[in-house]
């Protein structure tokens, strides 16, 4: 009896180690949720298109003389910390208290990681100029160097990455999450930094991407840690209701 119960321990304890870095399942309203999200932000960005500089002029034009000047070029030049604040209380609350969680806000973060650099390449490639290079209005901002170009706005798509990482892990923080990305995004407008299809394409591309690569990260987390623990069944002999010719000879009948 002793025999078979050390046998057994280090089955148990390969196992355990190996399922421990599955992360949680992705909500199950998080594919259609994103899904609309995701439209309904790549329609914005489309509409907002060919009307780009009239909108721009109204927004910021309308910003840089007004009460609201300070508080625009603050939301816009440092919103982005105070979601990142949230990312950060999020994570540190989950490693202490829920590790599935945990692993499954890492995930996400491959996901902003991923939506940053994808932005970033877009950039590059489209390289549309900074809409207070081309429009005369006065901005709340200065305007980025040149060569800093313009759609997709960085700023929106980290800021709405972080936003569906915090919602994935923890879907009642939407009602902080989400406002602060959809204000940081407004801000770049309304400071003069970007334009309206800019900021809506950042944030479309961050609901695209980041869910895109926590599923596939967490499907494969989820993959290599049951394939473990599958190998580690115990094999289960076939009871067939017949005794072997070996036996039967053992026992001479």
């Amino acid at each position: 009896m002793s025999t078979t119960r050390h046998a057994q321990a280090p089955r148990h304890t390969s196992e355990s180690r190996h399922t421990g870095l599955v992360p949680r399942a992705l909500p199950r309203a998080v594919l259609p949720a994103a899904s609309g999200a995701f439209l309904v932000l790549a329609t914005v960005g489309l509409l907002a298109w060919p009307a780009r500089q009239g909108l721009f002029a109204a927004a910021a034009g309308g910003t840089a003389g007004s009460a609201l000047a300070g508080f625009a070029g603050l939301v816009a030049d440092r919103g982005l910390l105070v979601l990142l604040g949230v990312t950060a209380g999020l994570a540190l609350y989950t490693w202490r208290r829920d590790r599935p969680g945990f692993r499954l806000l890492v995930a996400a973060g491959a996901g902003t990681v991923v939506a940053y650099a994808t932005s970033e390449l877009v950039k590059a490639i489209v390289t549309e100029e900074r809409p207070c290079r081309v429009v005369d209005v006065a901005a709340v901002l200065p305007c980025p160097a040149a060569g800093d170009w313009s759609w997709p706005s960085n700023h929106s798509t980290v800021a709405g990455a972080l936003a569906v990482a915090c919602v994935l892990v923890a879907p009642r923080l939407w009602p902080v999450a989400v406002p602060l990305a959809l204000a940081v995004a407004g801000a770049r407008v309304a400071a003069g930094v970007h334009y309206v299809h800019d900021v809506a394409s950042g944030l479309a591309l961050a609901v695209l991407v980041t869910c895109s690569v926590t599923a596939v990260v967490v499907r494969l987390a989820t993959h290599l840690g049951a394939a473990p623990a599958a190998r580690a069944e115990p094999l289960r002999p076939r009871s067939t209701g017949r005794r072997s010719r070996a036996a039967r000879r053992t026992t001479g009948t």
